[in-house]
């Protein structure tokens, strides 16, 4: 079983998405092993976001991203990475396919409503940086 890492953005919890976008992911026979609501400090956004700091938008990004109460999931099946990947869509929620997560509810370019990590080995780094070693072993609510 492969796990990776889901981040329900401030504009999905503001929309009061969460629950729709989580019954997607139970829908396909993803696993929720740890769940927590928190609000992503700016110290974390940029550790998470460093290899977008040279961007113009970095600042953006923080901003956005430390607006509200974010979800983090750790997500579990076979394959887990490159099936959530693909329910999420596009980056550029305006170009996302219709029945994609981000086709279906970003309203703009900027703010996308998930974060999905790309490869098993950012998985793996970003499940380590937002609950350490021992919490995907139960859910955390």
């Amino acid at each position: 079983m492969e796990q990776t890492l889901v981040i329900i953005k401030p504009d999905g919890v503001r929309r009061k998405l969460v629950g729709r976008i989580i019954q997607r992911f139970e829908d396909r026979q993803l696993t929720i092993t740890a769940m927590r609501v928190d609000r992503m400090s700016r110290d974390l956004a940029k550790v998470h976001y460093a290899h977008l700091q040279e961007k113009p938008f970095f600042e953006e990004i923080l901003e956005y991203m430390t607006s509200g109460p974010v979800i983090y999931l750790v997500l579990e099946a076979d394959n887990a990475v490159a099936l959530v990947r693909g329910m999420v869509g596009f980056t550029d929620g305006l170009k996302a396919t219709p029945g994609t997560i981000r086709g279906d509810f970003a309203i703009n370019k900027d703010e996308n409503v998930v974060h999905a990590s790309d490869c098993p080995e950012a998985a793996r780094n970003e499940i380590q940086r937002f609950f350490g070693a021992e919490a995907p072993l139960e859910i955390a609510i």
